[in-house]
């Protein structure tokens, strides 16, 4: 292969990535998510269509995940029954804490009583198709798979309430 056509076909694979990648903004589709939980088994956001989800992504070592982690709990207590589902989204590669990242958050989810499942992004891939850049981040996604508010750094009680009612569906 002549270097321009390896370029040509370099740039060619680029475009058709680039053309892939799914945007996360308000309005537009939740990517999919397909992972491995803590507790065995696996969670497909397709297939939680017709709840509401907050996903949280979050790390063990980051100081304001760990602080807005009570909150989620209670979020998911106190709306569990209108259906809403927590889920918590972990990449056991950025653990740097242990050579077992997926232990280690286990034991992390133990310590804090985590009442809602614990999703294990291994690859990153989620993490990278939701374009998260900031931790925590928080997306509120609707009963339809819709994506109606997203917060980057951490989030008060009052804005994961706000988020909340943007998902929760109206009486």
């Amino acid at each position: 292969m002549t270097p321009r056509r390896g370029f040509a076909v370099l740039a060619l694979a680029l475009a058709a990535s680039a053309a892939g990648a799914q945007s996360v903004k308000l309005g537009t589709r939740a990517p999919n998510i397909d992972l491995p939980v803590l507790s065995g088994g696996r969670v497909k956001l397709s297939e939680l269509r017709g709840h509401p989800v907050v996903v949280t992504f979050w790390q063990t070592w980051c100081p304001s995940c760990r602080s807005e982690l009570p909150e989620l709990m209670k979020a998911n207590a106190t709306y569990g029954a209108a259906g809403l589902v927590v889920l918590g989204i972990n990449d056991p590669m950025q653990e740097h804490s242990t050579r077992d990242g997926a232990k280690h958050i286990k034991a992390v989810a133990d310590e804090l009583a985590v009442s809602f499942q614990i999703a294990l992004d291994k690859n990153g891939r989620t993490r990278d198709r939701y374009e998260i850049l900031t931790l925590p981040t928080t997306v509120f996604i609707d009963s339809d798979g819709v994506v109606q508010w997203i917060n980057r750094g951490a989030t008060s009680r009052e804005e994961l309430e706000r988020g909340i009612a943007t998902i929760l569906p109206k009486p």
